[in-house]
């Protein structure tokens, strides 16, 4: 199932059909025994009426015992013998026994409910305080599983399942066990059943509709949920259309359109705006960058070829000078075309541990051919060490000395202090400075603030870039700002190493 709406469907059918397996399952369940235990009660109904009868002593052959067909009634005495059993019930099942025809007993009769009668009656000799002494003992002992004479036991009774036959028929029922005594002190059991049809019918009934109604229910469910996923996967297919239609088209100035609603697929065409706005500002930088490129490395390319060209028809006429400044300038910019590559593919900085201030000092060492002397002032108080790549934090102060020598007029300073976690290290210098609405701009690529300026004075544009980039890979920022000589200010702050702060 590779649609997500298949997926959706079959899922949320499988837990409805669990859900409702589960459900009926335990409404049989209950119906079954509330129906069962109805049968029961009815069952010990007729059994403790029987019972009744019993205690009272009537002759077995005597006894009104219901109707078969609706409560099959045995009675068994203390051994287990048939002694009552009802008319036309020719076999049963989940009994003491499966006998339908009494066994001869000695049934009770009526002198003996006298003789107890007339037990009775010698209470006023003083002997009906030891039988009422003998009853009270007998109720104890009714508490039990043995009733006292003449009484029917109070106890729960037994139940079981099983079956009856009568008049050719066999049907289940549930079977309810009293025991009474006799006046003559014999213990009876009395097994009157009844009916299970109706518990039977019900269940058969209630499971028939499910199994009908069940596949119904199912087929139900998964359809709305196709329908409802299917609508509310719309929008999605909607932008899967439009960005195949943007990548076949390569036009990153299109939009995928984005639906009234505040759910999830709203938010996704959101992003997906977002997304495709950033790749056009990306792929756009990235072509400005290779039409710049191409054009920067046109002009040095052309003048070398033209010197080249010359001196190869009028050697004496070679500008070898010319021709080196040429290439050392088309070096740089390579080298500078070579670093912004790298950086845009995600070079990580290095992890080693340098000393800010000695860096600067180096550089500035270095720079033997620079037209204004360059002041450094670098707080020792302090470590200035920062973690990062040596080469490329060289590279950032070289192009901020490189700017700063570019437009000033007398002065260079640099300098190297701290802040709370911070290592800051300030070039300023007292040329025009830079206008305050381009002071963000003055750090994108090839932009050069005097486009009259040759170029060789002004530089490809890229010096302030690689710096701020490099400034960013470290974690760290490039801003500038007014200098107090009234040029320009730039700031590098550079997070301070874990171990300067230890």
């Amino acid at each position: 199932m590779r649609s997500v709406r298949a997926r959706a469907a079959f899922g949320a059918t499988v837990v409805v059909a669990v859900a409702l397996i589960g459900a009926g399952l335990a409404v049989l369940l209950v119906l079954r025994a509330n129906l069962t235990d109805q049968a029961g009660l009815q069952a010990e109904v007729a059994a403790r009426e029987v019972a009744g009868r019993l205690a009272l002593d009537v002759p077995y052959d005597q006894l009104d015992l219901p109707d078969v067909a609706e409560h099959p009634v045995q009675v068994t005495d203390e051994d287990g013998q048939l002694v009552a059993v009802s008319k036309d019930l020719k076999a049963i099942t989940g009994t003491d026994t499966g006998r339908v025809t009494p066994q001869a007993s000695a049934a009770p009769t009526s002198t003996a409910a006298g003789d107890g009668g007339g037990d009775g009656s010698g209470d006023d000799d003083g002997s009906g305080d030891r039988h009422g002494g003998e009853n009270r003992g007998d109720d104890d002992h009714a508490n039990g599983s043995t009733p006292a004479r003449g009484e029917v036991s109070t106890d729960d009774p037994d139940f079981t399942n099983g079956t009856a036959t009568v008049g050719g028929h066999t049907a289940d029922y549930r079977f309810a066990a009293v025991s009474a005594t006799t006046g003559a002190g014999v213990t009876l059991t009395v097994h009157a059943g009844a009916p299970l049809a109706t518990e039977q019918k019900a269940v058969g009934s209630v499971r028939g509709a499910m199994l009908i109604g069940l596949p119904v229910m199912l087929l139900i469910v998964a359809a709305v949920t196709l329908l409802v996923t299917r609508r509310a996967l719309r929008p999605v297919e909607g932008l899967r259309a439009e960005l195949a239609a943007i990548t076949a088209s390569q036009d990153l100035s299109r939009r995928v359109p984005e639906p009234g609603s505040r759910d999830e697929i709203a938010r996704l065409a959101r992003t997906t705006n977002e997304t495709l706005t950033a790749l056009e500002a990306s792929v756009g930088r990235q072509r400005r960058f290779v039409a710049d490129a191409s054009h920067e490395l046109r002009s040095p390319i052309a003048s070398l070829r033209t010197q080249l060209e010359v001196g190869a028809a009028h050697p004496d006429l070679l500008d070898v000078p010319g021709a080196v400044t040429d290439t050392v300038r088309l070096q740089a910019l390579a080298a500078d075309l070579l670093l912004l590559a790298r950086l845009d593919a995600g070079e990580q900085p290095g992890s080693s541990r340098l000393d800010v201030g000695a860096l600067v000092h180096e550089e500035v060492s270095q720079r033997t051919g620079d037209r204004i002397p360059v002041a450094v002032h670098v707080t020792t108080e302090a470590l200035l060490e920062v973690t990062g790549s040596r080469g490329q934090l060289a590279r950032v102060v070289g192009n901020l000395l490189d700017n700063a020598e570019r437009h000033a007029e007398s002065s260079v300073t640099v300098s190297v202090r701290t802040e709370p976690d911070w290592v800051v290290v300030a070039v300023s210098d007292d040329g025009p400075g830079v206008p305050e609405p381009e002071r963000e701009r003055i750090f994108e690529r090839f932009v050069r603030l005097d486009d009259a300026r040759s170029r060789d004075e002004g530089g490809a544009g890229l010096g302030l870039a690689i710096a701020r980039d490099v400034a960013h890979r470290h974690r760290g920022t490039l801003t500038v700002t007014r200098a107090r000589e009234g040029g320009a200010r730039f700031e590098l702050r550079l997070p301070m190493s874990l171990a300067a702060h230890a």
